[in-house]
């Protein structure tokens, strides 16, 4: 947490050592903080097969959480996946959520087993001058933020890493990382991003009718 704290670099906001002037509670980046560190020490303590990594920090979600692809919605739902967490809210108002992270939850809770969840570059890239906007990161970014990834993947020993989309398996691959790639949910992905986390944990499609109300 020292080392991800610690990172610097123009046009991307860390979530755990800034702080947003619009939306933040003071202690926000602590408690973004003490969120991943508790996450991290339940999945030590736990154990998890799979690794799910996404492209990067959005806006919506881990911006303001901490956690990738968990939006402020989600907190709670995280903070029994692993036991009773104290995952905490960083910003002032009502919480917001993010659509690729209702996605993802609703697959977290049909596998019902521990998942721990990442990015290929750990924090939010966004547009110069206009911080609430979503960018790609670029390779000099996320090269900066590979011995975290490395250390982590090394710590939590994870028998399966899924990339969610086509930037996730890139970048990961560019960092010498092999992965299983489903499809982002975004952009009319959704029903692809659950086939394919159905192939990967054997589960059975759910009936038609379910699956097209949720969508």
């Amino acid at each position: 947490m020292d080392k991800l704290s610690s990172v610097r670099l123009p046009n991307v906001f860390n979530p755990y050592r800034d702080i947003c002037n619009v939306h933040d509670r003071a202690e926000g980046p602590s408690i973004r903080a003490e969120n991943l560190r508790q996450l991290i020490e339940a999945s030590l303590k736990t154990g998890v097969e799979t690794m799910w990594v996404g492209r990067d920090l959005g806006y919506l979600g881990g911006r303001r959480t901490g956690i990738a692809l968990t939006d402020e919605l989600r907190l709670a739902t995280y903070s029994s996946y692993f036991g009773e967490l104290n995952l905490r809210k960083a910003t002032k108002g009502v919480a917001i959520g993010e659509r690729t992270a209702t996605v993802t939850w609703e697959m977290l809770q049909r596998i019902r087993q521990p998942v721990f969840l990442w990015n290929a570059f750990p924090l939010h890239p966004h547009d110069a001058g206009n911080p609430f906007t979503n960018r790609c990161h670029t390779r000099a970014e996320r090269q900066a933020c590979k011995p975290l990834l490395i250390e982590l993947i090394g710590l939590l020993k994870p028998k399966t890493v899924v990339a969610i989309g086509n930037d996730a398996e890139a970048a990961m691959l560019d960092m010498g990382i092999n992965t299983v790639r489903v499809r982002h949910p975004s952009y009319g992905g959704k029903a692809d991003f659950i086939s394919g986390l159905n192939r990967i944990y054997g589960l059975k499609p759910q009936p038609r009718a379910q699956h097209e109300l949720s969508l």
